[in-house]
């Protein structure tokens, strides 16, 4: 039986995705060019892939399951699919850490632990649109923790394609780089190599007993 494919759905554009503000576990909603990539994103996959989904699996937090609802998909939520808890660097820039830190901040090199305390206040921050959302703020999450998570994900996901089935995981850009090198068999720093556009989608398979990546940002 020939094996199935996952394929993996980044959420649309947010303020903070604009911004470059880090967004973990903060419920940033899309914005309206958001939601309209949400729609167009579902169009596509489902050109590439028109019949149902075995199953349709996405992060519960706004900006996913808003994104699997209007690209036309009725997802089961899993936690594991969240995205990387970035702890203070919650809501800030690279370059706001890198400046508090005094030298080059790179998440998945050094981690959200390396990010100064000075940075991490819990707030209530405005976005452009007027809406408020509260940024909570924990120690964050290792990279090996990130991983952990994902790793949980692409054995789900493998049941159901060792079965010659195919599934949808709908979430974020750093969970869904992990899920990737979970299914390839990569380190997970090796994720930082990868980027994944707003509601871009990656297709994982397998191509003669190895587990592959098919397609890339489509």
């Amino acid at each position: 039986m020939k094996p199935g494919k996952a394929y993996l759905l980044r959420h649309g554009q947010t303020y903070w995705a604009v911004s470059g503000q880090h967004t973990g576990r903060t419920d940033v909603p899309l914005t309206e060019t958001g939601r309209q990539q949400a729609i167009e994103a579902g169009e596509r996959v489902r050109a590439a892939h028109p019949e149902p989904f075995a199953a349709v699996y996405c992060s519960p937090l706004k900006r996913a399951s808003e994104t699997a609802k209007l690209a036309g998909f009725d997802a089961e939520y899993r936690d594991e699919l969240m995205e990387w808890d970035y702890g203070r660097a919650e809501g800030r820039t690279r370059g706001q850490i890198s400046e508090a830190l005094g030298r080059a901040w790179n998440l998945w090199l050094d981690g959200p632990q390396a990010v100064p305390e000075s940075l991490g206040a819990q707030r209530v921050e405005t976005l452009p649109d007027g809406q408020q959302v509260t940024v909570n703020l924990t120690e964050g999450e290792t990279l090996d923790e990130a991983f952990a998570r994902a790793k949980k994900v692409v054995a789900e996901a493998k049941a159901i394609t060792d079965e010659g089935k195919d599934v949808l995981l709908v979430a974020h850009s750093h969970i869904l780089r992990l899920v990737t090198m979970a299914w390839v068999d990569l380190p997970p720093v090796e994720g930082r190599k990868f980027e994944l556009g707003t509601a871009r989608y990656v297709v994982l398979g397998d191509h003669k007993g190895q587990p592959v990546i098919e397609n890339w940002g489509a």
